[in-house]
């Protein structure tokens, strides 16, 4: 499937968490984007890596990072607000990269390392050999899942509370990876294809950072050894 091309996109601003993607995260002291860039960088899978942001101090960072593989992408601010869309994105990772795989990930994803997005990939090509046209990562959710009313993964006719062990796994996109090639983008304005492979992510790999709260968990997770950068 040719070259791997990692999309990463990173607005300036967050709301809920100031300057999340780059403030001291335990010990890193650029933090999530420092961790990301170090991890995409030494995967030896991925061929190069775009940074797509409108945060100077990211970019200014970014720069002192030397690796050939890393460009850099000031993005406009149209692209750079809490309302943008991510079909807008899209396209404007197509744009970016129009050839090759396209890996779409995430700083907010710090315990996904370079051994998971070398294993990532490998899988994607074998399943494309298989047949999958994409891949997304996903966490399993074995519980007692229940819509409008009624179970979605078991049957209280046949047993009204079944072992969770024996559940049917329904999978929650974690946003973790998205890894495709640039025709789905080109061709469904979509980042996975009609028949993506679901990989699915230990809980604590997966652990994605968006509210305070996760923020310190996560620094707690890593100070503790229960997790790995």
């Amino acid at each position: 499937m040719g070259k791997v091309t990692c999309f990463l996109p990173c607005r300036k601003g967050s709301q809920r968490v100031p300057r999340k993607n780059i403030k001291p995260f335990a010990d890193v002291e650029y933090g999530l984007i420092e961790i990301k860039l170090r991890q995409l960088v030494a995967a030896e899978h991925i061929d190069e890596v775009v940074l797509s942001t409108n945060d100077q101090e990211i970019l200014d960072f970014a720069d002192s990072v030397e690796s050939t593989k890393v460009r850099l992408h000031r993005r406009a601010e149209e692209l750079s607000s809490s309302s943008t869309s991510t079909d807008a994105l899209v396209a404007h990772a197509h744009e970016l990269v129009p050839e090759g795989s396209i890996l779409w990930t995430h700083v907010t994803s710090p315990f996904v390392t370079a051994a998971h997005y070398d294993e990532i990939i490998s899988i994607y090509r074998a399943q494309g050999a298989a047949g999958y046209d994409s891949l997304m990562t996903t966490t399993e959710i074995h519980g007692f899942l229940w819509r409008n009313e009624k179970p979605m993964n078991y049957d209280r006719s046949v047993e009204k509370w079944p072992r969770t062990q024996t559940l049917e796994p329904v999978h929650e996109v974690n946003s973790a990876v998205f890894l495709a090639p640039s025709e789905v983008y080109r061709n469904l304005d979509d980042r996975i294809g009609e028949r993506p492979y679901l990989y699915a992510l230990d809980k604590l790999v997966s652990h994605d950072i968006d509210w305070p709260e996760d923020f310190v968990l996560g620094e707690a997770m890593l100070e503790r050894g229960i997790v790995k950068l």
